[in-house]
């Protein structure tokens, strides 16, 4: 369209533009390279198993178990890649939420939700590095910038845990989720 119709891109314009496109591409990728092999670590040393035990042995009200994980998914959403995270955890927190009389579904989008708070936060928030690259500002105005989105998203995230009911309201209308 650029070449043909609108006449407005050239071969020296799609250079740069495909310049750009790869250290930007390189950027993000070594970000996720990189929590990617610290979610390995994590699975190396045996992190997340443990972190299991120790909320087995908690043996508190399931609120309380929630709170607690989710200031965990928090975490780890902020220091390591969203879909590594799901793979690590996942096998990890759920029999635990489920034995605590958790709703699996309710759990998962928590968890997804916990995580895609992560992908805004620094250090390793892909979505940051993404948006200060194609705004061309520095990664700190960006931050700066989503901090009321961030204070609304874990408004969002508290009212899904306290309720949740909102989570699990459309599959039951549906028929499709009878619950535990």
């Amino acid at each position: 369209m650029g070449f043909g119709l609108y006449r407005t891109l050239t071969l020296g314009m799609l250079w740069r533009i495909l310049k750009e496109t790869a250290v930007m591409a390189g950027g993000v990728m070594l970000i996720v390279a990189t929590a990617s092999l610290f979610s390995w670590i994590l699975a190396a040393e045996r992190i997340p198993q443990q972190a299991a035990a120790l909320f087995a042995e908690m043996d508190a009200r399931p609120i309380l178990l929630l709170i607690v994980i989710n200031l965990l998914l928090l975490l780890v959403g902020c220091i390591i890649e969203t879909l590594a995270a799901i793979i690590v955890l996942t096998p990890v927190l759920l029999p635990i939420v489920t034995a605590a009389g958790i709703d699996p579904l309710h759990f998962g989008i928590i968890m997804v939700v916990n995580l895609s708070i992560g992908l805004a936060t620094p250090p390793v928030g892909v979505n940051l590095f993404v948006s200060a690259a194609v705004a061309q500002v520095s990664l700190l105005a960006v931050a700066r910038q989503i901090l009321p989105y961030l204070g609304a998203l874990l408004a969002i995230l508290l009212l899904l845990m306290l309720v949740p009911d909102l989570s699990l309201m459309l599959p039951r209308l549906l028929g499709s989720h009878a619950g535990p």
